[in-house]
């Protein structure tokens, strides 16, 4: 293929697309987005698995203390993950080039 790379040498890895750098960084932003998405997600299924154990009448106190724990235990994961995708975004912001588009011709 024109438009992709190989590993070089003896390596045997799949190959991957040219990108520009724009499609780059939209790639990496999406990325993101999507990863944000699913903690999300995650985020909602504790709070959901949360209230439907208060509302069972038959779990006791030391099963809610269990179940809290555990939802804890996934906010402190999630945060963590969220701090990798910070840091991963300020990577991009502060790393990645982007030329100007004004005319940088000075008059002599």
């Amino acid at each position: 293929m024109a438009n992709t790379t190989d590993c070089p040498g003896t390596l045997n890895c799949p190959a991957l697309p040219r990108v520009s750098l724009d499609q780059a960084v939209i790639d990496l932003l999406e990325s993101i987005a999507l990863q944000e998405s699913a903690l999300s997600h995650i985020l909602c299924a504790e709070s959901q698995k949360m209230k439907t154990a208060m509302a069972m009448k038959e779990v006791d106190l030391c099963k809610l203390l269990e179940i809290n724990d555990s939802a804890t235990n996934m906010v402190h994961a999630v945060a963590n993950l969220e701090l990798a995708l910070k840091d991963k975004l300020e990577f991009i912001s502060n790393n990645l080039y982007y030329p100007s588009t004004e005319n940088t011709t000075t008059a002599q």
